[in-house]
């Protein structure tokens, strides 16, 4: 069965203090986030990519990955394809108010898919490390999918103290999950700092423990086609309840999953993952990214030639 790994590559940044962080080098040989990604993906069993960018970084995006990996992706059997995330594609009767430039959220990112997207897909950020082990049970889980199962959903379960930046706090959503790794409720949480006993929130000031060891949600999900329609239909009514908040507010795929997991519309497994996280969450951030995938090569997890041991 085709399975997709859908990246989200649209997003500003803001945090990273300009430029297009899902673009920054960080491997030895100049390697992005993004290529780790689709080197463990292709090895996990995947055998579609789409992109999903915006119109305005293509040119950026094609010159430094685009073309590259549709050249790797070819030589492997991998199709790739583009979705582009445009603000001004809403629901009918919706006007995107004119001081709005930037797009809708994670949740309108994965609906400019709908069309190119016919298949079981996983759902990542562009700019996360996630590791082998998460893409492996996602595509496993994947792999049962039938049409009578449309409404079961999966979702990497990283352990919060994994997941965590040294140069600020994050946000993450925390993931409360039944006795058997079946998500009950993701609590989108911000302002969560490490600290020497593990982790906390940030409260003005105040530090409020938090369980470290807790799954949180990273944005990896194992999503089914018929999501898609789930998801247009939650986009319009985002906007019957988005009042006067126009210029700010994001239809984001967490909450819109929470919202039909409270329904009792869908099923979401957690799937667990011990793998360490990396981000570049703050510019300051770079340099640990940089020296943790120095060690994975050094540790033979990755070949210095990335994509070398996938090749027919």
């Amino acid at each position: 069965m085709k399975t997709t790994l859908v990246i989200m590559a649209a997003g500003i940044g803001s945090r990273f203090g300009g430029g297009i962080k899902q673009l920054e080098p960080v491997g030895r040989h100049g390697e992005i986030i993004m290529d780790y990604s689709i080197h463990d993906a292709i090895e996990a069993g995947f055998d579609k990519i789409i992109f999903i960018i915006r119109k305005d970084i293509e040119e950026a995006f094609q010159e430094i990955i685009g073309d590259r990996i549709e050249k790797i992706a070819s030589k492997l059997g991998v199709e790739i394809a583009y979705a582009f995330q445009d603000p001004d594609r809403l629901p009918e009767g919706v006007v995107r108010p004119a001081e709005r430039t930037k797009p809708w959220g994670t949740g309108h990112a994965v609906l400019a898919c709908k069309g190119i997207l016919n298949e079981p897909f996983a759902v990542i950020n562009a700019d996360d490390y996630y590791g082998k082990e998460a893409f492996v049970k996602i595509y496993e889980f994947l792999q049962g999918y039938t049409p009578e199962k449309g409404f079961e959903f999966s979702m990497a379960g990283f352990i919060m103290k994994n997941t965590l930046s040294d140069n600020g706090g994050v946000t993450r959503g925390i993931a409360r999950v039944d006795e058997n790794n079946y998500l009950i409720g993701v609590d989108e949480t911000s302002n969560i700092i490490k600290t020497p006993d593990g982790a906390a929130v940030d409260c003005n000031g105040t530090l409020v423990p938090v369980d470290a060891e807790s799954y949180v949600s990273m944005n990896m999900w194992g999503l089914t086609p018929e999501y898609l329609d789930l998801l247009e239909e939650g986009f319009t009514d985002f906007f019957k309840n988005i009042g006067d908040n126009g210029l700010k507010a994001e239809y984001l795929l967490p909450i819109h999953i929470d919202e039909l997991l409270q329904d009792g519309k869908v099923s979401v497994k957690v799937l667990d993952t011990k793998d360490k996280w990396f981000g570049v969450t703050y510019k300051e951030d770079k340099d640990i990214v940089v020296q943790s995938f120095g060690k994975l090569l050094d540790d033979g997890v990755y070949n210095e030639d990335l994509f070398s041991d996938l090749a027919k």
